[in-house]
Parts: C-alpha cells; sequence; structure tokens
C-alpha cells in the first residue's frame, strides 16, 4: 500500500469511528452538514488569496473530510460510499479527456473546454442545456463568469476583446441614460447588464473579476482602517471630520497602500 493509500485509509477509518463514537457526528445529516461546507470552501479560498500555504493543506483537508462525512452518510443508507464516489469521477474525467484517454487530437487548452462542454451535454441525452450545469446558488457574480465560460464552450461568444469593449461602452451609456430618467427597475436591470458585460471583458483579459474585486476590497479595508488609525493619532473623530480632512489622510494610505 503506497503512503497515499495509507492516508487516505486512514482518514477514512477515522470518520468510521467517529460516525460510531461521537455525539456530534453521529447526529450530522447531509443537510447540517451543508452549510459548514459552504463554510470550509469559503475559508480554502481565504487562504488561497492570501497565498498560505499552511491553510490551504489545512482546509483541504477538512473539505476532504466533508467528502467523506457525506459517504459516510449516504453508506449507511445503502445509497452509495466513497469508492462508488471515486470511481464515478474516475469514469467521468475519462470520458472527458479523449484527448488523453482516447484518439482525440486537440490543439490547445479552448478545444478541451469546448470537448468537455459538448460532451457534458451528451451525458445528458442531449437535452440538456449547456447552462444548467451552473449552480443556482453560485455567487452572482462566479456565477456569470461559469454561464460565460460554457457558452464560449460550445462557440457563443465574441470575436475580439475590442468588440466586448464596445458593448461595455454601450450597456454604460443604457444604464446612465435608465439612471437619469427611467424607473428604478430600468436602472438596477441596465446596471446588471453594465456588470455582466464588464465581467465578459474580464474574461477576455484573463483577469478574474471576482479576484480583481477582491483585492480591491483587501486594498479598502487597509486604507480605511489606516485612516482611522491616523484620525485617532491626531486626536480627530471620522464621523466629525469633513471629506477633505479625511482626504489628507486617504491619500497618504494609498502612497503607502
Amino acid at each position: 500500500m503506497t503512503e497515499r493509500s495509507k492516508a487516505f485509509e486512514r482518514l477514512a477509518t477515522i470518520m468510521d469511528e467517529l460516525r460510531e463514537k461521537c455525539p456530534w457526528d453521529q447526529k450530522q445529516t447531509l443537510d447540517s452538514l451543508r452549510h459548514l461546507t459552504i463554510e470550509e470552501t469559503y475559508e480554502l479560498t481565504d487562504s488561497i488569496i492570501e497565498r498560505d500555504i499552511p491553510a490551504i493543506k489545512k482546509e483541504l483537508g477538512d473539505i476532504l473530510l466533508h467528502i467523506l462525512f457525506y459517504a459516510k452518510i449516504a453508506s449507511e443508507k445503502n445509497e452509495f460510499d466513497i469508492s462508488d464516489v471515486i470511481n464515478s469521477q474516475c469514469e467521468k474525467l475519462i470520458y472527458r479527456h479523449p484527448h488523453v484517454y482516447g484518439d482525440v487530437v486537440v490543439n490547445d487548452e479552448e478545444e478541451v473546454k469546448r470537448n468537455w462542454e459538448i460532451l457534458k451535454v451528451k451525458e445528458g441525452g442531449g437535452n440538456q442545456s449547456v447552462l444548467e450545469g451552473v449552480p443556482k446558488s453560485l455567487p452572482s457574480m462566479v456565477k456569470a463568469m461559469r454561464i460565460q465560460e460554457k457558452a464560449r464552450g460550445v462557440g457563443f461568444d465574441w470575436d475580439k476583446p475590442e468588440h466586448v469593449w464596445e458593448k461595455v461602452e454601450e450597456e454604460m451609456m443604457e444604464f446612465k441614460e435608465a439612471a437619469d430618467s427611467g424607473t428604478a427597475e430600468q436602472a438596477m436591470s441596465e446596471f446588471g447588464d453594465v456588470l455582466f458585460s464588464l465581467i465578459n471583458y474580464a474574461r477576455f483579459k484573463k483577469i478574474n473579476p471576482d479576484e480583481a474585486l477582491e483585492k480591491t476590497n483587501k486594498k479598502f479595508i487597509q486604507r480605511f482602517k489606516y485612516l482611522e488609525d491616523a484620525a485617532r493619532r491626531n486626536g480627530k473623530i471620522l464621523s466629525e471630520m469633513s471629506l477633505q480632512e479625511m482626504d489628507v489622510f486617504w491619500n497618504e494610505a494609498k502612497k503607502i497602500i
């Protein structure tokens, strides 16, 4: 048995023991674990953004435990077990990589993605929409990215980034008109179109918009904390300062952060 196999078997055995002997583990269900799994996933994404390798290793372990936990619960009802999960994934990967396990020839990453989406539709008997694989509960920005990627996978996409930018400018003008003279509902709709088109343009420029916005969030938080600290050092209270006064400290923060 390899070290990898030993490690996995050890964790699976611990999961079995916890399910048998621990009161908390015994009470868990698929539904009760769901929100915890979402939390663990976000903790993993935080550690990836921070490039915290020890934390990434830890959070991956937590998610792996959850996978084993779900499979253990299902096995108790004779629905499936962890072997079924793993073997099913192996079969799917082999089927969706005919350029590795078959005789299909691809020239680049885009062809791999396109084949992947076509094969997914075939798995659904030919009647499944390409977009049905996008989870409904995804955060809106991530969902927009996945919708666009999946549409591109079957050839529905712009040819050049400059065409996408023209669409961004068009949507911004429509939003401005709606915001100035339309209803609140119209303005909201047009603003959504602006965001969707900007995300599309970012995709063409190989920018992950969710990651970009998160970096900006962190930068704003750091600069705002500097502003708060600077105000305290100078015996001031933010709520009693003018915007011009706060801008002095804010501009100092921009030079540092």
